[in-house]
């Protein structure tokens, strides 16, 4: 008889601890969320960050849906890159990458702070006097000239970016940089940024009131 009952008391029991196991991963606080790790935040605290996340203390983190939680971070406008990832027993890990503003864009008399991608980060009373001023037509990431200018910001040496003091972009092909002290420079359109943007750096030891770039093959001081 012992022989028959076997089986189907090893049958029964593995079907037990296998339901306790689920129990426990998927319905039981046992292996609930205890911590949210932030990493990659500067500009944002872990705190904005976790309320954007929307997860509640003790869910059970093999719920938890990752997805969802990755769309609600990246959806605050301060971020430009969400990870999110499960660290048994009990953590969920957010990492981010933040954007970071390249320019300024003047804004029913504000200034509203843009990064690469021509995201507004966020708009300011007074522009932060670091950062170059953006003129354009249609500010946005689906503006040709907007992103010209962009282009050109991001391909300047640390330095160089610094001397400048607006990027005029009234169409993609006709870029123009004004710096600090007055000079001026003609880019032309987004082609060939790096060799541009060396070239550059070489003309303005010459002192004169403007450079030409826009062929980078011919270039011209005035």
């Amino acid at each position: 008889m012992s022989r028959v009952w076997r089986p189907a008391v090893l049958f029964l029991l593995t079907v037990a601890v296998v339901g306790i196991a689920a129990w426990l991963v998927f319905f039981s606080p046992v292996l609930g969320v205890r911590e949210i790790q932030v990493a990659g935040n500067a500009g944002l605290s872990a705190e904005q960050v976790r309320r954007a996340a929307q997860v509640v203390g003790g869910m059970p983190l093999a719920t938890v849906d990752v997805a969802e939680v990755r769309a609600r971070v990246a959806a605050i406008p301060q971020v430009e890159s969400v990870k999110v990832s499960r660290t048994w027993p009990d953590t969920l890990r957010v990492e981010i990458v933040e954007r970071e503003p390249v320019a300024t864009v003047p804004t029913g008399g504000r200034s509203a702070l843009m990064d690469r991608h021509g995201v507004v980060i966020e708009v300011r009373d007074v522009a932060p006097p670091i950062l170059p001023v953006l003129r354009v037509v249609r500010p946005g990431p689906r503006d040709p000239a907007t992103m010209a200018g962009l282009t050109v910001i991001t391909a300047l040496p640390g330095d160089l970016a610094r001397r400048v003091a607006e990027v005029l972009a009234p169409s993609a092909e006709t870029v123009s940089l004004r710096l600090k002290d007055g000079r001026s420079i003609v880019w032309g359109g987004g082609d060939r940024p790096a060799d541009k943007a060396k070239i550059l750096v070489t003309l303005l030891e010459r002192r004169a009131d403007s450079y030409d770039v826009s062929s980078p093959d011919v270039v011209t001081v005035k």
